[in-house]
């Protein structure tokens, strides 16, 4: 049985804004804290350890209001993030899966290796469990994103300990998880972007509670993404057959591509292609496939119709600016 790994991360900015940020850097991690939890949620141990900064050597104004450190301890008390990550990496052993409250500290915890040279030591794909999202399908309206606090008060837990110290923050992570009804939510595990998949190989298909999703490999543009077959190819996730296109793939908004098909055994299928850009600049695509009733296949058809005054809307404007 897998056991969980609660991670929760405390990071640094440049004190002096955007003039002083490293690039790929926005954030350094000044902590790392983490619980372990069995397969039945049960505490099995904790870890935490202060990093010494060596990026941001001074800490934000913002950073001061919040954690409960400063930077003569972190200075004094503090391990070099590498050694700090390497104990962290042992501690967690070998056949765990991360809950994060949130998606940041992951892409923060990439950022931070790769910016000490430190390779690709997690995971890839890289599955976790975003419970903060999950929080939101159980209690909310699946889009809502509340804070770690707020979810404790809702769920009346006892708050025995501090906030916005890492070991702390993930400790009440895993007190949420312990509420909640897991298998209602187990399925539903995110996949972290930081490192999209480099080839077909890598490419990742999962298969959730009423749709699936697709991550391409990277592209060096979104129209090689956009003009790539297996992007814009519908399946049926049922199935598993290949799709007639009843609406063909349109643009919905900047980064958001939709379109309808039809499965002659499943019935109306709803694609949607998300563009994403990777750390270093490539392009890559998530598209999620979804059965929909005749209603919400009209709001697609509308949304076309949308899309297209729009675009004939432009090129008027195109036309007489250039007469």
């Amino acid at each position: 049985m897998k056991t969980f790994i609660i991670l929760d991360l405390e990071w640094n900015q440049s004190p002096s804004g955007k003039e002083g940020t490293v690039e790929h850097l926005p954030f350094e991690i000044i902590e790392i804290g983490a619980v372990k939890l069995d397969g039945n949620f049960r505490m099995m141990s904790e870890f935490r350890r202060l990093v010494r900064p060596i990026i941001y050597t001074e800490l934000h104004y913002k950073i001061l209001e919040v954690v409960h450190t400063d930077m003569e301890e972190l200075q004094e008390r503090g391990s070099y993030f590498p050694d700090a990550f390497e104990d962290f990496r042992e501690w967690c052993g070998d056949d765990f899966v991360f809950c994060i409250w949130g998606s940041m500290d992951l892409t923060e915890l990439q950022r931070n290796l790769a910016y000490f040279h430190m390779g690709d030591p997690l995971p890839k794909p890289l599955l976790y469990y975003d419970i903060q999202k999950l929080y939101s399908l159980l209690y909310k309206d699946g889009k809502e994103k509340v804070s770690l606090d707020t979810a404790v008060q809702e769920l009346g837990i006892t708050q025995d300990r501090p906030f916005h110290q890492a070991m702390d923050d993930a400790y009440y992570t895993g007190r949420v998880m312990g509420r909640m009804d897991w298998k209602k939510v187990e399925p539903f595990i995110s996949v972290d972007y930081y490192r999209p998949p480099k080839n077909r190989e890598e490419e990742i298909t999962l298969k959730f509670p009423g749709y699936t999703k697709f991550v391409s490999k990277a592209f060096d543009t979104k129209e090689e993404a956009l003009a790539d077959k297996k992007v814009s190819d519908m399946i049926c996730g049922q199935c598993r057959r290949m799709l007639h296109k009843k609406i063909r793939w349109f643009q919905a908004g900047q980064k958001i591509y939709l379109c309808l098909a039809v499965c002659p055994e499943h019935g109306l299928v709803k694609g949607k292609i998300r563009i994403k850009k990777a750390e270093h600049g490539s392009t890559f695509i998530v598209k999620t496939m979804k059965p929909i009733n005749e209603e919400q296949a009209e709001e697609i058809i509308a949304k076309r119709e949308e899309s297209r005054k729009k675009r004939q809307k432009r090129n008027l404007t195109k036309k007489n600016a250039g007469m």
